[in-house]
């Protein structure tokens, strides 16, 4: 059975993981993206502005939920000390980001006819803009520190100091008051969005998960073969030859 802790065993599951999901994210994208935009409706108030919401939901809700997958991956690291947890915490942070700019892009094409402008300075917004900044954070961080190990420690620090973000986004509509609208898809009572809208929103959503999910997978294997790779290149430098060129050791001049 295979243990997807143990780096070896992680390579093979991704190996034949990363291709299915690949498959089911592309149909899920095109089933979601044919009924956000040719089979629901349009708003009612807001016209057809609103099939917005069927990629800056999804975006959003990715960024918070990879910011928590992270602060998991920072336990693992700070409790566990596994380096699957730092390969995790490092492949996430521009995934990230990257959704988290999405999310910011495709709210403000949203507001500017809604609300008239393209970014004000309420609770909700502001506070995913820090979530953004926080994540550029930690790309620099697994930038600029050369130490792998040094690295993920400090990163991890960082993100479950981070982690209080988190929430501060998630209640800030109801803490504060925001021209930003409440939440209308997981809240006591159930949805207020109508059925129409609702599943396509759904469909995106699961969509957007699983283009995470490869597209994570594919980081975490990229960086076990690169420590694999430096491990390689330290062992060969300690026994006197010379660097890893394409993979094969080559005996110092």
């Amino acid at each position: 059975m295979l243990n997807p802790a143990n780096p070896s065993d992680f390579l093979r599951l991704a190996k034949t993981a990363i291709p299915i999901m690949a498959v089911l994210t592309a149909l899920l994208f095109a089933v979601g993206l044919y009924l956000s935009f040719f089979v629901a409706p349009p708003d009612y108030q807001q016209g057809q502005s609103v099939r917005i919401m069927y990629l800056h939901v999804p975006a959003a809700w990715l960024a918070m939920f990879i910011y928590t997958v992270m602060t998991g991956a920072a336990f693992g690291t700070l409790v566990f000390r596994h380096p699957m947890a730092d390969a995790a915490q490092k492949a996430a942070a521009p995934l990230g980001a990257g959704f988290t700019f999405v999310c910011l892009v495709t709210g403000s094409l949203w507001g500017k006819p809604m609300w008239g402008t393209w970014w004000v300075w309420d609770a909700r917004l502001t506070s995913v803009l820090v979530l953004f900044l926080i994540y550029l954070g930690l790309v620099a961080i697994w930038q600029v520190i050369e130490d792998p190990g040094k690295a993920a420690r400090i990163a991890a620090v960082f993100t479950l100091v981070g982690a209080i973000n988190i929430p501060i986004i998630h209640f800030s509509v109801v803490w504060w008051n925001t021209l930003h609208q409440p939440a209308s898809v997981f809240r006591l009572g159930g949805p207020t969005i109508a059925p129409t809208m609702l599943w396509p929103l759904l469909v995106m959503a699961v969509a957007f998960t699983l283009l995470f999910g490869v597209l994570h997978l594919m980081g975490i294997r990229n960086e076990v073969l690169r420590r694999r790779l430096r491990r390689l290149s330290m062992l060969a430098a300690s026994a006197g030859e010379a660097p890893l060129q394409d993979g094969i050791l080559e005996p110092a001049q």
